[in-house]
């Protein structure tokens, strides 16, 4: 290739490079608003399963919006106003009981000593005390203790700066998915009409699979949380477990995160009933059996039938979009990866696959 100007094909050469680090960095630097229209698309087509549903039946567009919007604010704010004070105040209960232990330590090591001196008769309790006291005894936890106590007013800045960008991104969440919701037709016809007219039949069928798999996805996704919340609460008031209602409330949104939050939610429900002075051993194996009775009537029971009308996703391609979706974008990309997956999979099956058959 023939250069004429050394100094023009630099100067376009240079002027690509800056253009594309500027779109890098605006990208970069829209992160937090991608995020939230992305959340807000995701949340958007969960709820148009429901819309259409309420058009299907006689009621304007507008009206089926409206009614679902107001319907599910309605519903959370219900479960808000009967659920908070309870976990409030057992949360309260909680931060006691740890404080409790905290301060009467030496009363909380004497009786862990005589629950596991009765427990495993044949253990060398002392011998394993007094490792312990010896590791303790080579940590300079003094200093430890000095430089957490120097953090806590920095943390706690920390933590009140957290809260409040998580409401206001709450806040403009909420707005973006009434919006979406209100305009998902008009949206996609938009979308539709850059398509060429020979090929936009073909595109619409496949892009209306694609967001009913996905509004399917969150719909049934959030029905097994509410199943798992609802019957968490009515066993563990029944074995007598601590702080039911905060627990329950656990088991719901860990159920929300795919392949591995039922899993996780459990442990830590488990691991709550083990709590010296409000859980014991009994309680803990009590819950552990249920769960694990429970994780597997969902996953061969409950999780077919619900998510039935959604794309099936092979499972090694749930672990690894799961995965990659959690290092990308953390818990909202792990939320979001499955259906994403299942689109691709739309894609790959009706339109790279009939095409590579035609050549």
């Amino acid at each position: 290739m023939k250069i004429h100007s050394p100094f023009r094909t630099a100067l376009v050469a240079t002027l690509g490079v800056g253009l594309g680090i500027m779109l890098l960095t605006s990208v970069q630097m829209l992160s937090t608003v991608l995020l939230y229209i992305g959340t807000a698309l995701f949340l958007s087509l969960g709820l148009d399963p429901l819309v259409s549903f309420l058009a299907r039946r006689g009621m304007p567009r507008w009206a089926a919006v409206v009614t679902t919007i107001v319907a599910v604010l309605g519903a959370f704010s219900a479960i808000v106003l009967i659920v908070l004070p309870v976990v409030i105040e057992q949360i309260s209960q909680l931060v006691a009981k740890v404080t409790d232990l905290i301060i009467h330590g030496d009363q909380t090591v004497q009786s862990l000593r005589k629950w596991m001196t009765e427990t495993f008769p044949n253990l060398r309790v002392d011998d394993v005390f007094a490792y312990v006291q010896d590791w303790l005894a080579k940590e300079d936890w003094a200093r430890n203790v000095a430089e957490w106590s120097g953090s806590i007013g920095q943390g706690v800045l920390v933590v009140g700066g957290a809260v409040l960008t998580g409401l206001f991104g709450a806040f403009i969440v909420l707005v973006l998915t009434i919006y979406l919701t209100a305009s998902t037709p008009s949206l996609k016809r938009a979308v539709y009409q850059l398509v060429p007219a020979s090929r936009r039949q073909r595109f619409i069928d496949i892009a209306d699979q694609i967001t009913d798999s996905v509004g399917h996805y969150v719909m049934g996704q959030v029905t097994l949380g509410v199943i798992n919340g609802i019957l968490s609460s009515i066993y563990l008031s029944i074995i007598g477990a601590p702080f039911t209602a905060v627990l329950a409330v656990i088991a719901f949104f860990f159920s929300l995160i795919p392949l591995v939050g039922t899993l996780t939610g459990s442990a830590i429900i488990v691991l709550a009933c083990l709590l010296p002075g409000v859980g014991s051993p009994g309680t803990a194996i009590a819950a552990a059996i249920y769960y694990l009775i429970y994780m597997q009537i969902e996953a061969y029971f409950l999780a077919p039938r619900i998510m039935s009308r959604a794309v099936a996703v092979p499972g090694a391609v749930v672990v690894i979009a799961a995965l990659s979706g959690g290092a990308l974008l953390g818990l909202l990309g792990a939320l979001i990866a499955i259906p994403v997956a299942a689109s691709i999979l739309i894609i790959y099956r009706q339109v790279i696959i009939p095409r590579m058959n035609d050549q």
